[in-house]
């Protein structure tokens, strides 16, 4: 696949969109009033991206109150918001409090997780587009020893169902035709931070055992497809600007040469990202996304700057094996980053441009 730009996944949500979705969970209006509404979003979002130049587009994740509302919202058993906090910072040093859904009740399928956006992109866009879904990885987040043990006795045992209704959900896109499925693993960033790898290692568990369990599951979701192209987003945490990870890829590279993806989509927007050297490690038949433009402030980056860089990670992995995208999402959750619409469309435009420049046109 020579897509040479990308998003991630998700862009900022209009705000008649959001002021739906509050009236919708309100009871304020039906589902079939505010079907129309999201649909008008999902449009808006593809003809930006097209109109950007985008090579390979999503629906912007407007059908998502944040990046995981497939997983939690196609699945019966989860409390949406009952599980642990998690605190995310900027460089100043303030800090906000996600609140995460948490299991308490044996999953049972309610409806597919990703099929109605794939079906509407598809019949909407003119470029070829893609699917974003959860990581089992980062689904275990959700899994509480205390308040999910009466639902699954063990965290392996929840897990186990997350792959087996993934798995159905992937095997499903297919059929629907969906050629090109990205998984997001932002909890990778835990296992390649230096603090957070020493809370493992004093909670009892060696990350690195951890990070073996997670390619694991991520395998078997993604193995035995051949003709589809799937992907793997890792980042350091995404919510209103703000991250909760910082490090280099180094720690988890085995990533790069155990998993069976063939796309990373990496981020590499500032310092906290490291350095490009772990890239030796990507095989020679895998292609890695750079994560260049930042989504989390709205500096725009200069067409050099990202030129220079390429060239830098050109010396870990041939530029034929090379894209470009946004580092993140625009909106992880409902709220999204603190930029404009404008900064958005400007960005995307800087990354199909660029990429049109070192690569030439698709």
């Amino acid at each position: 696949m020579a897509y040479r730009s990308e998003v991630v996944g998700s862009l900022l949500r209009p705000q008649y969109l959001v002021e739906a979705r509050n009236q919708l969970e309100a009871g304020q209006i039906s589902p079939a009033a505010f079907k129309p509404i999201e649909d008008r979003a999902v449009r808006e979002a593809i003809a930006l991206q097209e109109a950007a130049g985008i090579d390979v587009i999503t629906d912007g994740e407007q059908r998502r109150y944040a990046f995981y509302g497939h997983l939690v919202e196609s699945l019966a058993g989860f409390d949406k918001f009952g599980g642990w906090a998690i605190p995310f910072r900027d460089e100043s040093g303030e800090q906000l409090v996600l609140k995460r859904p948490v299991v308490v009740e044996k999953l049972a399928w309610k409806r597919g997780m990703c099929a109605e956006e794939w079906v509407y992109l598809r019949s909407r866009a003119t470029r070829p587009g893609k699917v974003t879904m959860l990581s089992a990885q980062q689904a275990a987040a959700y899994y509480d020893p205390e308040k999910s043990k009466s639902a699954y006795p063990t965290r392996d045992a929840y897990l186990a169902d997350i792959v087996d209704f993934s798995r159905r959900e992937v095997e499903e896109l297919i059929r629907l035709g969906c050629e090109y499925i990205q998984i997001d693993a932002p909890q990778y960033a835990a296992l390649l931070d230096p603090q957070m790898r020493e809370g493992y290692r004093q909670r009892g568990s060696d990350p690195d055992e951890v990070i073996a369990r997670c390619i694991e599951m991520d395998n078997a979701i993604i193995d035995g497809h051949p003709g589809v192209t799937f992907a793997i987003h890792i980042c350091r945490g995404n919510n209103q600007s703000k991250f909760y990870a910082s490090g280099g890829y180094e720690p988890i590279a085995r990533i790069f040469s155990e998993t069976h993806f063939q796309r990373f989509l990496l981020e590499y927007d500032d310092e906290r990202s490291g350095g490009f050297a772990p890239l030796q490690h990507v095989p020679e038949d895998r292609t890695v996304v750079l994560g260049l433009v930042t989504t989390k402030k709205p500096r725009m980056e200069s067409p050099d700057e990202l030129k220079r860089r390429i060239e830098e990670a050109s010396k870990y992995v041939p530029l034929e094996r090379l894209a470009l995208s946004p580092q993140c999402g625009f909106a992880s959750t409902m709220e999204g980053n603190r930029i404009s619409p404008d900064d958005q469309r400007r960005k995307l435009e800087l990354v199909a441009s660029v990429a049109r420049e070192v690569w030439g046109s698709r």
